[in-house]
């Protein structure tokens, strides 16, 4: 075995919040997040003894999961059967001070899984994440440049199809 039990159960009670929501966030599926998830942390399991600091694994993690859940994506849209819904409420990690109406976070969750796959995932590592746009650009390994685009252009997009489709949102909120 490459890791203790113990080590394993802390390591993933640690970052399983975080590898589930980004996978949510990416795929737009809690069955194929949970999936993701699940495939991360066994890999994670198989080859922890490369990782040598807290770092290094949530970097790992963040990485693995972007990969897999984006594998997990392209695999969905060349299956046509893939188009039924399956997104249900998954626990957030949510600050009380901040909590939106149910209502406009199921809004902002759909036009997120709208966005086109590399701007999705820039927006949630940089948004969900907080990662800042070089560690995005390592963590994906894209030139800085590009991420910056993505997350550009990907606010431009919510942008534009929030002010279409969350007028009466807004306008209930004032």
């Amino acid at each position: 075995m490459s890791m203790e039990a113990t080590q394993f159960r802390t390591l993933v009670e640690t970052h399983q919040k975080m590898v589930f929501s980004i996978a949510l966030r990416v795929t737009g599926e809690y069955g194929a997040a949970e999936e993701v998830a699940q495939d991360v942390f066994l890999e994670l399991y198989r080859g922890a003894e490369r990782l040598t600091s807290a770092d290094h694994v949530r970097f790992w993690l963040r990485r693995v999961t972007v990969h897999r859940a984006t594998d997990a994506l392209r695999r969905k849209s060349r299956q046509p059967e893939a188009a039924a819904e399956e997104w249900m409420e998954e626990q957030h990690v949510e600050n009380e001070n901040t909590r939106l109406d149910a209502g406009i976070e199921a809004r902002l969750e759909e036009l997120l899984r709208a966005l086109p796959e590399s701007m999705r995932v820039a927006v949630v590592l940089r948004y969900q994440e907080e990662m800042a746009p070089d560690e995005i650009a390592k963590l994906l390994g894209q030139p800085v440049a590009t991420v910056k685009s993505h997350l550009q252009r990907g606010l431009q997009l919510l942008r534009v199809k929030a002010a279409v489709t969350m007028k009466g949102y807004v306008r209930g909120q004032a």
